[in-house]
């Protein structure tokens, strides 16, 4: 990977929601670039399926994960505890770039491989607490485009919906994932994999 050319265009898109401080750079790496990382994350990452509880059940998650980090910190969500591996190359080079323009130094590195149109995440927030108050969350998008949705905690005619787009980086900072909730729907159309690197931070 030629760090130098990984950079595409970081002008960044302000997302001007109430109560979030979120930017959206679209074409953060380049293309070819883009696609290059993605075939090295999907063939060299050990993705794990950890079973979820909702309601009562017990569901395979839908999707693929693997934890990384640059200490030993585990990350617990759902009642899942995941401890990391260290980083490969490309995901040093990655959080590097990652760090720099977010003017963060991220600990840890969560995947999620979205294998189709069926793999999904539900509405949530990163504000598990050991992620600390009004976290900094970082997140490449790598492969298919897949929707973004947003929706207020108590005003629930507040919504947007955003189209991650391949090589893209969503920022959100400040009150954001005390206030919004996110998620990747499903969708019944016929689509190719996508891959997102969340950057977060475990002091």
């Amino acid at each position: 990977m030629n760090q130098a050319s990984l950079f595409s265009d970081q002008t960044p898109q302000p997302l001007n929601l109430p109560d979030a401080d979120i930017t959206y750079f679209p074409n953060f790496i380049t293309s070819s670039e883009a696609l290059a990382i993605f075939e090295t994350l999907k063939h060299e990452t050990p993705w794990q399926q950890d079973d979820i509880k909702v309601f009562g059940k017990v569901y395979a998650q839908p999707r693929l994960t693997a934890l990384y980090g640059t200490n030993q910190k585990t990350y617990s969500y759902s009642n899942i505890e995941m401890i990391p591996h260290p980083l490969t190359p490309t995901l040093a080079n990655l959080k590097k770039l990652v760090d720099e323009t977010c003017h963060a130094d991220f600990t840890t590195l969560l995947l999620n491989y979205y294998r189709d149109g069926k793999d999904s995440n539900g509405w949530h927030a990163d504000n598990e607490k050991e992620l600390g108050n009004n976290p900094i969350i970082a997140s490449l998008s790598f492969g298919q485009e897949r929707f973004f949705h947003f929706k207020h905690r108590t005003d629930k005619t507040l919504k947007h919906k955003l189209l991650l787009q391949h090589g893209s980086l969503l920022l959100m900072k400040g009150e954001t994932q005390h206030r919004w909730l996110h998620q990747i729907p499903k969708t019944v159309k016929p689509i190719d994999g996508r891959i997102n690197i969340t950057f977060r931070i475990i002091a």
